[in-house]
């Protein structure tokens, strides 16, 4: 493993010159201060708010920060793995984590080696909506490959969001046709070699690695444009503008209107709803939007999955 910011790799100003008109007095003389050989530890300044604590920062920070300053994404991470000799190298990156409803979704994008970035591509929670959906279809027409997986509600709800976001990578995965590498945005993810194989985990990799970039930005427009579909079937709860997450709104839909079948019942704020005081709701809806194995849809649910989430993804609808 390489102790980097890339993760697990197995077999996804200088300061202001003073105007000339201000007069500065020299600065009285000052003894040089003891030369630090090398080898001397040199502790930390004391936290100003924790007098005698040393001040100690996570590598979840400095990344964030690094993140924050990076204006960009870029290619270094896939340049690394292209001089190695390897060509389908895929960055993956989900959406739909905290919702409240809705499918988990992920998407797996492959760019040619060597490519031109593409302008303005970065993290899709810096853009608006208007720019995500921009830069959607040039992505698609640059790439080499693109896969889309998700996760049902009810899969949510069996195996816990952490396990369903993992399980809608590998789908996603699964559908570029073939890949050499992975590129996750994130932590290191248990037993997730043994169903992709190589892969670097690299946290805030959405805004540092381009690959992951593009990925947020599929996986981001394509699941939108799934939840406005939804919101035409179940109108009322603003699925169209605030995309299933526990908005103001979207919770007052739910206390007057009930839930639906593609409320995440394990959430805590569909549990309010279902065990508050509120009129008792008929949860016999079925899910409809059932994403299954896809080694192991039967005809009838890989319909379901062609006619419903794909189409999104191949077209502006």
């Amino acid at each position: 493993m390489r102790e980097t910011s890339r993760r697990s790799n197995g077999t996804l100003g200088p300061a202001g010159a003073v105007p000339s008109a201000i007069a500065v007095s020299p600065a009285p003389a000052v003894s040089p201060a003891p030369a630090v050989s090398p080898a001397t530890a040199v502790s930390p300044a004391p936290d100003a708010r924790r007098p005698g604590h040393a001040t100690r920062t996570s590598a979840a920070a400095v990344g964030r920060r690094a993140a924050t300053r990076t204006t960009e994404p870029t290619l270094r991470y896939e340049r690394e793995l292209w001089r190695a000799g390897l060509v389908r190298v895929a960055g993956v990156d989900e959406v739909g984590v905290a919702p409240a409803s809705g499918p988990v979704l992920a998407a797996a994008v492959i760019m040619a080696p060597n490519c031109r970035r593409i302008p303005g591509v970065r993290d899709s929670k810096t853009l608006s909506a208007l720019q995500r959906e921009q830069l959607y279809p040039v992505i698609l027409r640059r790439a080499v490959a693109v896969g889309v997986g998700a996760a049902s509600v009810a899969e949510i709800d069996a195996l816990n969001i952490y396990r369903a976001t993992h399980l809608a990578m590998r789908r996603a995965i699964r559908r570029l046709g073939g890949h050499e590498h992975v590129l996750v945005d994130g932590l290191r993810i248990r037993e997730f070699e043994a169903h992709v194989g190589p892969y670097d985990a690299i946290v805030d990799g959405d805004a540092l690695c381009y690959s992951i970039a593009c990925a947020s930005i599929v996986a981001k427009v394509t699941r939108d444009r799934l939840m406005a579909r939804l919101a035409a079937r179940h109108p009322g709860y603003g699925w169209e503008r605030n995309a299933g997450y526990a908005t103001r709104e979207h919770r007052a839909a739910m206390m007057e209107l009930g839930i639906t079948a593609f409320h995440r019942r394990s959430f805590v704020t569909t549990q309010r709803v279902v065990f508050g005081e509120q009129q008792t709701l008929d949860l016999g809806e079925q899910q409809t939007l059932d994403l299954g194995e896809p080694e192991t849809l039967d005809p009838g649910e890989q319909e379901t999955l062609d006619s419903g989430l794909l189409p999104a993804l191949a077209t502006g609808g």
